[in-house]
């Protein structure tokens, strides 16, 4: 599957809001009416990512933080669990290379998802280690960094 990238919309907020995983992945699912929506005009960068029949299939966000990128994604529920993670990961760290040159890409993962770290481990990305974050609601969670080298 080829994956082609442009700018969110408002269409693709609605339909992301939509968007329901299967336990114990709904953890990835909006939270709220806002789940999604600072996407708009947000000060990080977003793409809607779009499968070759043309419909939404993921999302891509990404922190410059010169002289990485650290990059947030999301696929589809019903493309999940489908072998279609590694090349996803691939298309989104292929554009980042292409748009800023950056010497790595990072992204945080929670360590209890093995199905997206082995995704991102074939799409090279190293392991690296747990590390608390703070949501702007208070809440804490324990994520997995993973880092590609470029």
């Amino acid at each position: 599957m080829r994956f082609t990238f442009r700018t969110i919309d408002e269409a693709d907020v609605d339909a992301m809001l939509a968007w329901r995983y299967e336990p114990p992945y709904d953890r990835y699912d909006p939270a709220g009416e806002d789940g999604y929506r600072h996407a708009i005009g947000s000060p990080t960068w977003f793409a809607a990512v779009d499968a070759d029949d043309g419909s939404l299939a993921g999302f891509l966000e990404c922190r410059v933080a010169e002289p990485e990128v650290e990059i947030g994604l999301g696929l589809r529920p019903d493309l999940t669990g489908r072998g279609i993670g590694p090349s996803f990961v691939a298309a989104l760290v292929a554009f980042v290379r292409e748009r800023w040159a950056p010497d790595a890409v990072t992204l945080d993962v929670f360590p209890w998802n093995e199905r997206a770290i082995r995704a991102y481990e074939r799409a090279g990305f190293v392991r690296g280690e747990e590390h608390e974050r703070t949501f702007e609601d208070g809440a804490t969670k324990i994520f997995l960094r993973m880092r590609r080298n470029l």
